[in-house]
């Protein structure tokens, strides 16, 4: 019993210094694209670039400061895991924007 207990004891947990950084980094990442947006100060096509990068970051540091997701060796399962339902979604959210998209242009009338 007590093995399993320094085990868990042991597990890796992120200190209150990442868990700060993560949630003042996830603060700001919000706050950019949300004053960009309010106050229109980008044409549409570099604002939809901007937060499309910064959700991006925002991602990242969320995987990293909260799930601390890593390229460690004791986090290589979790990083293949994660890789592939990144795979399977990027698979299926192309694949209904593909069908949506050819299905508008299909059943267009008189177009």
């Amino acid at each position: 019993m007590k093995e399993t207990e320094a085990k868990v004891v042991d597990a890796p947990h992120g200190t209150p210094r990442i868990y700060l950084t993560g949630f003042v980094l996830s603060i700001i990442l919000t706050a950019i694209p949300f004053t960009l947006v309010m106050t229109n100060t980008l044409p549409i096509g570099w604002l939809i670039a901007t937060i499309v990068v910064l959700a991006v970051v925002q991602i990242i540091v969320h995987l990293v400061a909260f799930l601390h997701l890593n390229a460690s060796s004791e986090q290589s399962w979790n990083l293949t895991a994660f890789s592939y339902t990144l795979v399977i979604l990027i698979v299926l959210v192309g694949a209904s924007l593909w069908i949506m998209f050819h299905l508008n242009y299909n059943m267009m009338i008189g177009g």
